[in-house]
């Protein structure tokens, strides 16, 4: 059942990128099946190439991390570069290529925008 899902997930998102680049997705109230949060969602801007994930930890994922690093913070955001190879949705982490949509299509609202001009 949950490949199903995921195959879903993964057809509604990828599909559109083929054909609207002039477009801003908004994926929100994401699961991340490790960490929980109070808000974590993606925002996919096609045109720039930019993936901005904004999160705010629960109490209790925010203390855990807080442990092991002081500079941790219980909410923040940040910017990552995006790119299209062979119909999926990449960026990078620390030099190596990651699927992206495999970490974010757990996300219970998806909302996508088209730029205007």
């Amino acid at each position: 059942m949950r490949e199903i899902r995921l195959l879903i997930s993964l057809l509604l998102i990828i599909l559109p990128f083929q054909h609207l680049k002039s477009e801003i997705i908004i994926m929100s109230k994401c699961d991340d099946k490790q960490d929980e949060f109070l808000k974590n969602e993606y925002i996919l801007n096609l045109d720039e190439l930019t993936m901005t994930r904004n999160y705010v930890y629960k109490e209790k994922t925010y203390q855990k991390y807080r442990l092991t690093d002081l500079s941790t913070k219980k909410s923040n955001s940040y910017v990552r570069n995006i790119y299209e190879e062979n119909g999926k949705i990449l960026t990078h982490k620390h030099g190596y290529p990651e699927e992206g949509i495999s970490k974010i299509s757990f996300c219970k609202k998806i909302e996508k925008f088209k730029k205007e001009s």
